[in-house]
């Protein structure tokens, strides 16, 4: 057998040699094509395919075929929304005590929303309250009256520049022993001609005739207290003038205990703070003797918001306005407050105002616009206290 003959049983043709070398040259190639030659989507790209045709000899080969991008594919990513900046920072807040448990209950829902802020809230009184913030100690003084000209006077001297925020209604209750059966209802000359400062009633017997021979031992709240300002202007005719033979307090708890505690007491103490008794002192009804036609009243939603209860009065915070631009989380409990503003209300059992009032009010805060806010409540100045 010759030497070509035994190549051809041993080794590859010539054709199919040739076939291979195709097959690994195209797919060097197309390799090669695919990282230098661009991606699909480029301008000046190719778009590579594979296909497989018949050589001579009945071989198969894979030959590339390349061709210009035609179309451009464009591919939009869209990045995930910044992450809101971490509220930090402390808010210091003092005043009512009366407006103490509304304002407390939405501190405490801030701050769980926002652990980076702390929020202190004080009990020194309405008007010990507004002594700090017309020098700028406080962020917030709560108040259970609108601010004096005096103390406004004073905040001007200091530059310090404040808004209004009307928060709820509060009906002020006239309280005694929940073993006390004589008195069903009391009259506003009655509580004047107790309350006066130059009184000489000590017997309960000298207030109305048939009620017992017995002394009444008197409790309400302190000089400090926006509840002494209101129930002092609007019963006794003067702002401050009291008597002053009586157990005074700005923590209204202490009153509750001591009205609780005596059978022949007789207390003013804000509603929210009797209803929370649970029937440890006993409400007496108010009449205005003043008006005409007037009847015995007892404070609830219905009657304090109307005000038909005699002893009805808004309840507000005052805001630093210079500390409310400056810091973050001040502007941002604010609004937080107005936007839950009836949720809180309605938790410490005090009367809301109207509905619309609270979102419109934090979207009107929210845009800049801080004055006008008790007008927006719709809330009369009647029985409001000093101004």
């Amino acid at each position: 057998m010759g030497l070509g003959s035994k190549s051809e049983s041993k080794g590859a043709t010539p054709t199919a040699m040739a076939a291979v070398m195709l097959v690994v040259g195209l797919v060097v190639g197309a390799v090669a094509m695919f990282f230098v030659g661009g991606g699909l989507g480029q301008t000046g790209g190719v778009v590579t395919r594979f296909e497989t045709v018949t050589v001579g000899g009945g071989a198969t080969v894979v030959r590339t075929v390349t061709q210009p991008v035609t179309q451009l594919v464009t591919v939009t990513v869209t990045p995930p929304p910044p992450t809101p900046p971490r509220l930090t920072g402390t808010i210091e807040i003092d005043g009512s005590s009366t407006v103490y448990p509304l304002t407390e209950a939405a501190a405490e829902a801030f701050m769980k929303q926002h652990p980076g802020v702390t929020i202190t809230v004080g009990i020194s009184g309405t008007g010990g309250g507004f002594k700090r913030f017309v020098v700028g100690e406080t962020d917030i003084n709560d108040a259970s009256r609108p601010i004096t000209r005096a103390e406004a006077e004073t905040a001007a001297k200091n530059n310090i520049v404040w808004f209004e925020v009307p928060l709820a209604l509060e009906g002020l209750a006239i309280v005694v022993h929940p073993s006390n059966n004589w008195v069903d209802c009391i009259t506003i000359s009655e509580l004047r001609e107790i309350w006066k400062p130059d009184s000489r009633i000590t017997r309960w017997s000298q207030v109305r005739s048939g009620w017992p021979d017995q002394p009444i031992k008197l409790y309400g709240a302190g000089p400090d207290s926006g509840t002494f300002d209101y129930f002092t202007e609007r019963v006794v005719g003067r702002a401050k003038s009291s008597r002053t033979d009586y157990v005074a307090s700005e923590d209204d708890n202490v009153l509750i205990a001591g009205v609780a505690g005596e059978r022949f007491a007789l207390g003013y103490i804000p509603y929210a703070y009797v209803a929370e008794a649970a029937g440890r002192v006993k409400i007496v009804p108010v009449r205005d003797d003043a008006v005409a036609g007037a009847t015995c009243v007892e404070p609830n939603d219905e009657t304090v918001s109307s005000f038909r209860y005699p002893l009805s009065r808004p309840l507000f915070i005052y805001v630093n306005k210079k500390k409310y631009d400056e810091k973050p989380a001040l502007r941002e409990f604010v609004i937080f407050y107005l936007e839950n503003g009836e949720q809180f209300v309605k938790k410490v059992k005090y009367t809301p105002l109207p509905s619309y009032y609270y979102k419109l009010a934090a979207s009107l805060v929210k845009g800049g616009t801080l004055d006008g806010l008790f007008g927006l409540a719709q809330m009369t100045l009647r029985n409001a206290g000093p101004r």
